[in-house]
């Protein structure tokens, strides 16, 4: 998931999650150090290293189930160097914050870690569809470039390696791609073509449907009622400016879905504004249900399903 700050990433990608499992995938949703709190609608933050179950009130098709997990670099080298019989060295790099320094030597290290703890539990086999919450926009390029800086800055070895290996992962596009969230708003449409051509041209990612977050939902006869209102009360003074801000706000929406649709050849999914500030499972249920049906539209009308 990417997508400009502020546009609901995260809680889309939590919605995907719901979608997903409640269709009988088993799905895993990660949150990166920092950059997320995918765990917050269902009352885990942050989320724990290790994978945990996490208890759904919908129901789930059989084999559906969702899990979460936060990746950090620090976590991700001490698994690794554990991995390879070097426990006592990992405990004293942690100790002495050596990762920092690392980092500073050589930049992209944290997120080659990060990607490369990914590309491991995509190649156990044991989730459908992992889910992760990418760093905002601009961050998220640099987050996945990294690999590939990192080939051209260092020799042979285990780096260049993983590298190597988490480049093959990000370009292919039947284990990865990156599904772009936005509102429908002239400075976030704008930023999600951008970003939209920079990851499929510069970095060679596959992008999946488009989600379009925070649509107003359509009010029934509120042209009529707004013709029909009269009187010069401030009740239906205020009445009337609510009304027609309303309907500027639809047409507007309706226009930046317009051009995102003109400028990039992605199938788009609506999701609606909910009126809580703060989201639960419960609403995410019911955008999971949204999430569903239209990719079951997309899916019947021969389009692209992520």
């Amino acid at each position: 998931m990417a997508g400009k700050g502020g546009v609901g990433k995260t809680t889309v990608g939590a919605t995907l999650g719901i979608a997903a499992a409640s269709v009988g995938l088993r799905t895993q949703l990660i949150e990166l150090e920092g950059h997320s709190s995918l765990g917050s609608p269902f009352g885990l933050r942050p989320l724990p290293y290790e994978e945990t179950k996490i208890s759904l009130q919908c129901r789930l098709q059989p084999g559906g189930s969702l899990s979460g997990r936060r990746i950090t670099p620090d976590d991700a080298l001490f698994e690794y160097l554990g991995a390879h019989g070097l426990h006592r060295i990992g405990g004293r790099l942690m100790r002495t914050g050596a990762i920092d320094v690392v980092s500073t030597a050589a930049p992209g290290i944290p997120d080659l870690l990060a990607l490369g703890k990914i590309r491991a539990l995509e190649q156990s086999g044991e989730s459908d569809l992992i889910v992760v919450d990418a760093p905002a926009a601009g961050h998220a390029l640099t987050f996945l470039r990294s690999p590939a800086g990192l080939t051209d800055a260092v020799g042979d070895g285990p780096v260049r390696e993983q590298a190597e290996q988490v480049m093959e992962m990000l370009g292919d596009g039947s284990r990865c791609q990156v599904m772009l969230v936005t509102l429908p708003e002239e400075t976030p449409v704008t930023e999600a073509i951008e970003t939209a051509y920079s990851l499929e041209e510069d970095i060679g990612l596959k992008l999946a449907p488009l989600v379009v977050n925070g649509l107003l939902a359509p009010i029934d006869g509120l042209g009529r009622a707004l013709r029909e209102l009269r009187g010069r009360s401030r009740e239906a003074t205020a009445l009337r400016a609510a009304a027609r801000f309303r309907q500027a706000r639809g047409k507007s929406q309706v226009a930046e879905r317009e051009r995102l649709s003109g400028e990039l050849p992605l199938d788009q999914i609506g999701l609606t504004q909910l009126p809580s500030p703060h989201l639960g499972e419960s609403d995410l249920v019911l955008l999971a249900s949204q999430f569903n049906q239209q990719i079951s539209q997309l899916v019947s009308s021969g389009g692209r399903p992520s």
